[in-house]
């Protein structure tokens, strides 16, 4: 068996998930981590969190795998929970200050993309980490890799605090009812693209296999990195799920303006949005002027259309 660590995938990792008793998704995430190096401390090996030889000749030599203890960290009841949609969600919080206690309730759905890499819980830490006040939303996707390629982590939906709490994630917009009750999605991608090089906003390249080209110049880019097409069934499954949980129509919003308007022009800035008078599932975009999430992937919208 090869070695395993955080960020591996496959049909090995989802042995030792097994072999764990965990959720056998075949990603090596912060969860199997933390139960890897509970294994370790119990078996008094070094306490890495990779899985090496020396790991698995015990792994494969124990039929039922227990812990005497299992802490807050590491029980699994507490660290995953899966939708009525077949949807796993990995919880992974931040820090109890770092967002507003509840119970809130939403009344408006809001698709962003991070602008950054793919990483979810990479995503969440550095909220933990920022001095900007309690700057979140309450989901992150994962995504691929602009640069290289690698979907460890593509699709995989992580919560960032519990239901009904609040993190702020829509900035100056005209209503304050809706930056207060609003649950939030970040999608892990980098977003526009300079269509000369094919570079980010920051100059790393793209990967020619990651890049989308539009139909139509969208907030004055063509190309975009594109959203896959795990993130954009997780992102179906997830719209549903929150409609559900928070009894909100999500129908309303954005599913109208393309509708009126058009894939392009539904995605773009809309006055009544901006204050507040439309509720229901919404972009970044149709609130903000100066925002350029989420913006309007073919596959994308035939998605929205389909709710």
């Amino acid at each position: 068996m090869r070695q395993l660590k955080l960020g591996s995938k496959g049909s090995d990792v989802i042995t030792l998930q097994q072999k764990l008793n965990l959720l056998a998704d075949g990603h090596f995430g912060p969860i199997t981590e933390k139960f890897v190096e509970r294994f370790q401390l119990d078996k008094g090996l070094p306490v890495t969190g990779i899985v090496d030889n020396s790991n698995w000749v015990l792994l494969l030599n124990i039929e039922n795998i227990t812990f005497d203890e299992i802490d807050e960290d590491t029980d699994i009841n507490k660290q995953y929970y899966t939708t009525q949609y077949d949807q796993v969600i990995h919880r992974h919080y931040l820090p109890a200050g770092e967002y507003v206690k509840g119970p809130i309730q939403n009344d408006y759905i809001f698709l962003h993309h991070t602008a950054g890499n793919a990483n979810p819980y990479a995503c969440i830490d550095m909220w933990g980490r920022d001095t900007r006040g309690r700057i979140a939303t309450e989901f992150v996707l994962g995504g691929i890799n602009h640069r290289t390629g690698n979907d460890d982590y593509d699709g995989i939906m992580v919560q960032a605090f519990p239901e009904g709490a609040q993190g702020w994630h829509l900035g100056r917009t005209g209503s304050g009812h809706m930056n207060r009750h609003s649950v939030g999605l970040e999608i892990c991608s980098m977003g526009y693209l300079n269509s000369k090089d094919m570079t980010t906003y920051v100059k790393s390249q793209c990967h020619k296999d990651q890049i989308i080209e539009l139909p139509e110049m969208f907030k004055g880019y063509l190309h975009w990195h594109k959203y896959s097409d795990a993130q954009i069934k997780a992102t179906e499954k997830w719209i549903r799920y929150i409609g559900e949980r928070d009894e909100i129509d999500i129908r309303l919003g954005l599913k109208q303006f393309i509708k009126k308007y058009g894939p392009t022009k539904g995605f773009e800035f809309q006055e009544d949005a901006h204050h507040g008078r439309i509720k229901g599932l919404l972009t970044h975009t149709n609130v903000r002027k100066d925002k350029w999430d989420c913006y309007p992937h073919p596959d994308f919208v035939d998605m929205i259309m389909s709710l």
